[in-house]
């Protein structure tokens, strides 16, 4: 069964005069793959799946399928609040060619963990791909607990990595115990990359390395290598960058971050806005400390 490591990043979605700027997508993605990261996760949070249309959303990944070619493997973001529609999306997304899916734990309805366990499972046993289990409970309301990870892991091959946005250190260790090689856990937090990755963490998938691919990718590098010293050291370079790019909520920053940078327009789908005036000049300094602008 595929699995998934190292630096994998959650594409924003740009947009343009409110359509998708296809154009600007390809130009990501290949800035990307040159800048050595080690996979693609297009509509997930950061990609601005909840204001997507169905079209706009299955198009995204088709797009960034078609343009890796095969580079890196595409992750595709198919969760959803509702059991059904994870199964349409997910359809879709490998009708198109994805490599893997990200299901987020269903927001909102607030699922119990046999509730969360089962919903997996028909998913999983509807479209059996290899799977990214994504928990992230500060936005969806549930929290998707390191007992039932174990529990789905041992009973569904399919599920290969776990993305672990919850930013503790603690839980990662909780599933790392509890799993062991078993399910590759991926941090979704990237101020806690560096220290997941030193408790035994197979990559990150990750908003900060849309503005900084090659710093990212050197840190998991030195990480792999064995180089602690250089590890560290990156991450504290990195993390200013970490902290800015979250200083509202994501993809906010990352887009004006990006349009900063000449690469996209900095316009989101609202309910979200571009970043406020008061926290550019920090992004911009940190922007300016990495010389990304």
């Amino acid at each position: 069964m595929t699995t998934f490591s190292g630096v994998i990043t959650a594409l924003v979605t740009p947009l343009r005069n409110d359509k998708v700027d296809e154009e600007a997508l390809r130009s990501l993605i290949d800035d990307q793959i040159a800048s050595g990261v080690d996979g693609l996760v297009p509509v997930g949070t950061t990609g601005e799946s909840p204001t997507l249309t169905v079209e706009e959303h299955i198009r995204v990944i088709e797009i960034t399928v078609q343009h890796a070619k095969k580079r890196v493997p595409v992750i595709a973001g198919t969760g959803s609040n509702s059991t059904r529609e994870t199964v349409e999306m997910s359809q879709a997304a490998k009708r198109v060619g994805a490599d893997g899916l990200l299901l987020v734990t269903p927001y909102y309805n607030k699922p119990g963990q046999e509730h969360l366990y089962r919903h997996f499972k028909a998913v999983v046993a509807a479209v059996p791909m290899p799977t990214v289990l994504y928990n992230v409970p500060g936005r969806t309301g549930c929290d998707l607990l390191p007992e039932t990870i174990a529990r789905l892991a041992a009973e569904v091959p399919e599920i290969v990595a776990v993305k672990e946005a919850t930013g503790s250190t603690l839980r990662a260790s909780q599933i790392l115990a509890r799993t062991g090689d078993r399910v590759a856990v991926l941090s979704g937090d990237d101020a806690t990359a560096f220290p997941i990755f030193a408790l035994g963490g197979k990559g990150v998938i990750s908003v900060v390395s849309n503005v900084a691919p090659k710093e990212f990718s050197a840190m998991w590098d030195a990480a792999v290598a064995g180089d602690w010293k250089k590890a560290r050291e990156l991450h504290y370079k990195c993390l200013p960058l970490s902290e800015g790019l979250f200083v509202e909520a994501n993809p906010v920053p990352v887009k004006a971050a990006l349009a900063m940078m000449g690469r996209i327009a900095d316009e989101l789908r609202p309910p979200l806005y571009p970043l406020a005036d008061q926290h550019r000049e920090k992004l911009r300094a940190a922007l300016k400390d990495l010389k990304l602008v």
